[in-house]
């Protein structure tokens, strides 16, 4: 068939799949998405000169990763998934490509290749997962890759806004693109194969609604759907407001680079979670991690743009906080979803990262309407205290 490679004999043995080659190559990934992270806010914000319309321009761009994610099934069983993650690789070279030229159509054509390419690689990355990792390894698994990825997210966004200041946007967006191609390079040298639980139906996929309906109807998957989509709207909201909380502020760009990559450096600890949940659980984690998180977030609203420094401060101790739920949190999705149903599920599980900048974005679009850059900290606040009292009542003890 069209999409069945054979690879040249004369290449030499790819690794095996295993926790390190998932956490190389999702470091690879980080470096490219991870150097516009505070760019892109940045940009957006001297291009639309208004965080209303930087967070209606986000809304939008999440609209269609959601639209497009429920896609990625059907993309997957005609295309098989070494070539959607290709393409998920190259959508991310050719977003660089749109931002360069620093204008609205090419920022907005930029956000959406983004965020699609982004969909294609964490789906297709999280079904190689589930078909390499034994079940009693995910937690193993997520913390170490997430602490392979603490490099890039602590360099990458400090790095990204350096360049963008002194190079202009062209250097910054270069360097991303550069880390576009070593990845679509190391996916194929590692020739990754679909696992035994796909195969190629011999009839059209479900409508995609189909399989919406039957996540939703699962309560063991729309919990661990609320849970990841806490975690993304705390990390979402900090990557777009936390370098605009500091220009508003009066601190600069630089310094809205530099605290994100602070923020990122507290990702290392997520080796030490996820060396030790089992004494703890994953109920009792991520009900103290988002309630603890929640309240330091509400402390940052409160304190705002007119002092900049202490928001900021909580800003970090909030990240530091939000950490165990990073090590945890795809633990009730990866227990709770069946084997034939992966690639549906987790296309439809996806939707937490479209939707943690869809939903909190339109919420802020409106709220700074009214009052200033603090309000979207007080709001997340309270959707985290809201996702502990969840955790807390819903999740299993023997999780």
């Amino acid at each position: 068939m069209a999409f069945n490679v054979r690879h040249p004999v004369w290449l030499p043995a790819a690794p095996k799949p295993g926790i390190r080659v998932f956490a190389g190559l999702y470091t690879v990934e980080t470096f490219a998405r991870a150097s516009i992270a505070t760019v892109l806010p940045i940009q957006a914000y001297d291009l639309l000169a208004s965080e209303q319309r930087v967070s209606f321009a986000y809304t939008f761009t999440a609209f269609c990763a959601l639209a497009f994610s429920l896609a990625i099934p059907f993309l997957i069983r005609n295309l098989t998934r070494r070539w959607v993650y290709s393409l998920g690789a190259l959508a991310l070279l050719g977003a660089a490509f749109c931002f360069t030229g620093f204008t609205e159509p090419g920022l907005v054509a930029g956000m959406v290749l983004r965020v699609t390419g982004a969909a294609c690689l964490n789906v297709t990355l999280s079904l190689y997962i589930l078909d390499h990792i034994r079940k009693q390894d995910y937690v193993l698994n997520d913390s170490v890759r997430l602490g392979f990825g603490t490099l890039g997210w602590v360099v990458a966004p400090y790095l990204g806004v350096l360049l963008y200041t002194r190079y202009g946007p062209g250097a910054a967006y270069l360097w991303s693109g550069s880390w576009a191609a070593l990845l679509f390079a190391v996916f194929w040298y590692l020739r990754l194969t679909d696992g035994k639980a796909f195969t190629r139906p011999q009839v059209a996929p479900a409508n995609p609604l189909r399989y919406v309906r039957r996540f939703w109807s699962q309560p063991r998957l729309r919990l661990a759907w609320l849970i990841a989509w806490g975690r993304s709207s705390c990390w979402s909201t900090f990557f777009v407001y936390a370098p605009l909380l500091m220009v508003t502020g009066g601190m600069g760009k630089d310094a809205g680079g530099l605290l994100v990559s602070l923020g990122n450096a507290m990702l290392v600890t997520v080796l030490l979670w996820g060396r030790h949940a089992g004494r703890f659980g994953v109920r009792k984690l991520s009900a103290a991690s988002f309630g603890a998180t929640g309240v330091c977030l509400l402390a940052a609203g409160y304190f705002g743009a007119e002092a900049p420094m202490i928001s900021g401060a909580l800003l970090l101790a909030s990240m530091l906080l939000i950490i165990p739920t990073d090590a945890v949190g795809t633990v009730p999705f990866y227990r709770a979803v069946h084997p034939h149903e992966r690639a549906e599920m987790t296309a439809v599980y996806r939707s937490y990262m479209d939707l943690g900048e869809l939903l909190p974005q339109l919420v802020y679009g409106v709220l700074l309407g009214f009052w200033g850059i603090g309000a979207v900290f007080v709001a997340l606040g309270a959707l985290l205290i809201a996702c502990a009292l969840a955790s807390w009542l819903y999740l299993p003890r023997r999780l």
